[in-house]
């Protein structure tokens, strides 16, 4: 296994994270523009929206994880949320599975698309 994976809901967190500091890095960009107020308002406009996205995403997610399906790892023995097939431990990146079909196979991805659940 050569690809680092995480659990779904921290990789749509972190994603919102990344929203906040990257609206930061672009309202920063406004300021070398103080003369122009135009090109200014722009960036902290652009920043701003940035910021709003990432309190839509966190909002988002927040709503997904209360109805995600609540687990205990068989590794590390805590409480760990799945969403869709297959999913990895939030702590110990165990790979889990609701599926019993799926159970002892190389932990993949794509089993959570429409065109794998009929295999």
């Amino acid at each position: 296994m050569n690809k680092k994976y995480s659990s779904k809901i921290n990789k749509i967190r972190s994603f919102a994270l990344s929203l906040v500091f990257i609206g930061f890095i672009i309202m920063y960009f406004g300021i070398f523009f103080k003369n122009h107020i135009i090109i200014m308002t722009i960036f902290m406009f652009l920043g701003l929206l940035s910021i709003i996205a990432s309190t839509v995403i966190y909002f988002w997610i927040g709503m997904l994880s209360t109805k995600a399906l609540q687990v205990v790892c068989p590794n590390c023995g805590k409480h760990t949320k799945i969403l869709g097939r297959v999913d990895m431990c939030m702590y110990c990146r165990e790979p889990l599975t609701v599926d019993p079909n799926l159970e002892g196979k190389e932990f993949d991805e794509k089993y959570n698309k429409k065109r794998f659940e009929k295999e």
